[in-house]
């Protein structure tokens, strides 16, 4: 088949050829980033995050009455506070571990600073997250040591949120070590916290443990975080505990009830949006990735209803070229054309348009991934999200001309001779 008569008719139809081009290319512009979009979020909001998650939850309660200030009877009467919470939990028939801790992966509240190799380090080498937590920090949330050893008991220090002091030796994540020493073992170096002149000993290095942030700013170092044995005292409180396996719920209503009955002076009605109260470590997840979800829907919702659009366009305009071509398409089964020259001559006509459009939308494609990297700080767009966009398209207005052209070779050379 020669293009000379498809290029020939399409002259003819130059605005609709225009408006369908159009079309497929800002469709597969949009589509083509819409997707890349859609990809990002469901790889961070499937990023693990190195806990046992199915059976842990957090209770963050607020003391009444409790002491507000930072000299050392105060601190000392918060601990006494906490660490009697903190045996109440352990007794529980449904609990397997517990640990006061300042934050959680996901939990969006974050202790960060920097971590470097020399002391007074103006520029740190790594930006981290911190947890404070007891010798049963490890065991609760589940995490994996993969070198070296826990804290002890003894070497858990106190301290109010407000104090001062770095710790003799931490624990690293194994993300955060590899940075640090690329080279070699991390375990027995000594790292210094926030530019500060005090020396902290690697005593271990855990498999994973993600930041709390669970927005992009963060993605730079997911799993840099630093482990401090500290217990930190204040009137408010957030505790990690692990239930036995498949008893979350009941490990929930225990904690609850036994709280409450070692003192009532407390505030554990469950607010979530002020940071109280008892939630499953799932619900901390759901909270964290609920705006990702709903972008990864919404961009998800645009793609279907611009390729259907686009799908209705390609029929609705070729059905339209179908009904003016009724007496040249019999003229042309009176020479001689079979059914399948007819099929296929609208096919090619529709490739040749849908070709058009896919080259100007690679190259909107790109244009707009650029864009959006310099406004919004995106990743760059792979091409391979392109290649499978043109495609695509192509199959896609493949498959909304079959319909309209099937009609069209079905016309009779008698029928079409008559009509006007």
């Amino acid at each position: 088949m020669t293009l000379h008569p498809i290029l020939a008719a399409l002259k003819k139809h130059k605005a609709g050829v225009t408006l369908i081009t159009l079309q497929i290319a800002l469709t597969l512009a949009i589509v083509c980033n819409a997707v890349f979009i859609i990809g990002q979020r469901i790889e961070r909001v499937n990023r693990p995050t190195g806990l046992d998650e199915q059976n842990l939850f957090l209770i963050q309660q607020a003391w009444v009455g409790a002491p507000t200030g930072d000299d050392a009877a105060s601190i000392e009467k918060l601990d006494a506070m906490q660490r009697s919470d903190l045996a109440t939990l352990r007794n529980l028939p449904d609990v397997e571990s517990v640990a006061n801790i300042n934050s959680l992966p996901l939990l969006q509240s974050s202790w960060t600073g920097g971590v470097g190799l020399k002391p007074d380090q103006q520029h740190s080498t790594e930006h981290a997250a911190y947890y404070f937590g007891d010798d049963q920090m490890l065991k609760t949330l589940g995490l994996r040591l993969v070198a070296g050893r826990n804290f002890t008991a003894s070497e858990i220090s106190h301290r109010g949120f407000r104090g001062v002091g770095e710790p003799p030796m931490v624990i690293l994540t194994k993300a955060l070590a590899d940075k640090l020493f690329p080279n070699e073992g991390a375990l027995g170096k000594t790292v210094y916290l926030d530019g500060q002149a005090i020396p902290s000993t690697v005593i271990g290095v855990v498999e994973r443990m993600q930041i709390p942030a669970a927005g992009s700013w963060g993605n730079s170092f997911a799993w840099n975080s630093v482990l401090q044995p500290v217990r930190l005292d204040a009137n408010y409180t957030r505790t990690a505990v692990r239930a036995r396996p498949g008893r979350l719920a009941a490990a929930m209503r225990e904690a609850r009830e036994a709280l409450f009955n070692a003192n009532p002076m407390r505030v554990l009605e469950y607010q979530p949006d002020i940071g109280i109260g008892i939630m499953p470590f799932s619900e901390i997840r759901a909270r964290a990735y609920r705006a990702d979800v709903g972008m990864a829907v919404l961009m998800g919702v645009i793609c279907a209803i611009l390729l259907c659009v686009t799908g209705a366009g390609i029929v609705g305009l070729t059905s339209f070229w179908v009904g003016q071509r009724r007496k040249q398409i019999g003229i042309r089964r009176a020479l001689g054309a079979t059914q399948h020259d007819i099929l296929r001559y609208f096919q090619t006509e529709n490739l040749l348009i849908a070709g058009a459009g896919v080259v100007l939308g690679a190259i909107l494609a790109v244009g707009l991934n650029l864009w959006l990297m310099k406004q919004f700080a995106m990743d760059r767009m792979s091409l391979l999200y392109v290649l499978v966009g043109i495609v695509a398209l192509l199959l896609l207005g493949q498959g909304a001309v079959f319909a309209p052209a099937r009609r069209a070779s079905r016309v009779s050379p008698v029928e079409a001779t008559r009509s006007v």
